[in-house]
């Protein structure tokens, strides 16, 4: 009984092999799959990507309008042990003045 199963196995193998090799194996024939992935590019990646962009603009314009949180200050979060180097020594170097607070508080 297991001879005649590894042998139907073995033969099952051997067909689906030779299915699939079948176009790749010949050599200088395309047939069009450029247009596939072209149409595909076309239609399907840029609206994706246009819509990914709409996406993002929608949110950003919703999280526009919200008001900053008010500033508390904690001991632990804006410690300055030594200034850094650039500036004046108390923002970072890509400070925000509206999103990032200094230990002071927030600017205008």
């Amino acid at each position: 009984m297991s001879a005649i199963l590894s042998q139907v196995i073995r033969r099952q193998i051997a067909t689906t092999a030779q299915r699939s090799s079948g176009h790749a194996a010949t050599a200088g024939e395309h047939s069009g799959g450029y247009k596939l992935w072209k149409r595909m590019t076309f239609f399907v990646a840029f609206p994706a990507v246009g819509l990914c962009m709409l996406n993002a603009y929608l949110g950003h314009q919703e999280h526009a309008h919200h008001a900053r949180p008010e500033f508390v200050k904690y001991e632990y979060l804006a410690k300055r042990d030594k200034r850094f180097p650039w500036g004046e020594g108390n923002k970072s170097l890509f400070h925000n003045p509206h999103a990032n607070a200094l230990p002071d508080g927030y600017e205008a």
